[in-house]
């Protein structure tokens, strides 16, 4: 039986050759991003845990990069495009919810092999989830304190948290829409966190009860309830994953752990829009 020639690409014009000329791992600096991973201890599962909360702040990076061009699109009016972008948030992080799949195959014992290295670094000092909460307006001063110790970042945070929220400016679209939104809420302290007004509510039913008429914000109030739908789950699948590895033990960064997380689950983003579901 003859053999068959090895399939050469080159044959059918791909490029093989990249001398001066910029290849795959160039183009997304590959060699920067596989090198950034440095266990601390020999602990076979610590590459696993640097791994994925590499990945998770790359997914928020790109979640942020979102957030921050749907908001500009909904404050300029022209909404539709922020349509896509909030339904590619949500599906960020469904992406983020899959990878506490992968992590909970570390199993108590072997986490303990590594825990130690960790020392008081911890998830609850991750400044872009910070950034996203106070992005979608749940916005807590005492959460800039672990931030401090770097200028740069704890000053990006702050303006985040100064500006507008996601929220403020759906609200705002519902005022420049004919709804009568109360001036206390449209002058707000926007760097305080958001606590739902009765005003914004029946705006947001009277939408919902007439669909056909308020199509483009039904639509957008849909966007947000998803996007808020998976961020739920992602904290949820975030309380369970750390109580099936230490149980009730302290974070690493001092907090009560299981007992914090579960604190903010009880957090919700767009409050009017989960409780007119009780009025229609």
């Amino acid at each position: 039986m003859t053999a068959k020639t090895p399939y050469d690409p080159s044959e059918d014009g791909a490029q093989m050759r990249f001398d001066g000329r910029m290849s795959y791992g160039d183009y997304l600096s590959l060699d920067k991003i596989l090198t950034a991973q440095a266990p601390l201890s020999k602990a076979d599962d610590e590459l696993l845990f640097i791994i994925q909360h590499q990945t998770s702040e790359l997914w928020m990076k790109l979640a942020l990069h979102e957030l921050a061009s749907a908001k500009a699109h909904i404050a300029s009016g022209n909404v539709q495009p922020a349509f896509k972008l909030l339904t590619r948030v949500a599906r960020i992080f469904e992406q983020l919810n899959s990878a506490w799949d992968v992590l909970r195959t570390m199993t108590p014992s072997d986490y303990t092999t590594f825990r130690a290295a960790l020392g008081q670094s911890s998830g609850f000092q991750s400044f872009q989830y910070r950034a996203i909460e106070f992005m979608a307006g749940n916005k807590n001063a005492a959460m800039m304190r672990p931030h401090e110790h770097v200028p740069e970042v704890h000053g990006w945070l702050e303006g985040i948290r100064q500006e507008t929220s996601l929220y403020d400016e759906a609200i705002r679209l519902l005022a420049r829409s004919g709804f009568e939104i109360s001036d206390a809420m449209l002058n707000r302290d926007v760097s305080e966190p958001y606590a739902a007004d009765e005003t914004v509510r029946a705006a947001w039913i009277e939408v919902y009860r007439d669909p056909a008429r308020y199509w483009t914000l039904y639509e957008l109030a849909e966007k947000l309830v998803d996007f808020e739908d998976y961020f739920r789950r992602w904290r949820f699948n975030h309380v369970t994953t750390v109580e099936r590895v230490i149980g009730f033990k302290r974070g690493t960064g001092g907090t009560s752990g299981v007992v914090y997380l579960r604190r903010m689950l009880e957090v919700v983003l767009f409050p009017e829009l989960w409780d007119l579901r009780a009025d229609l």
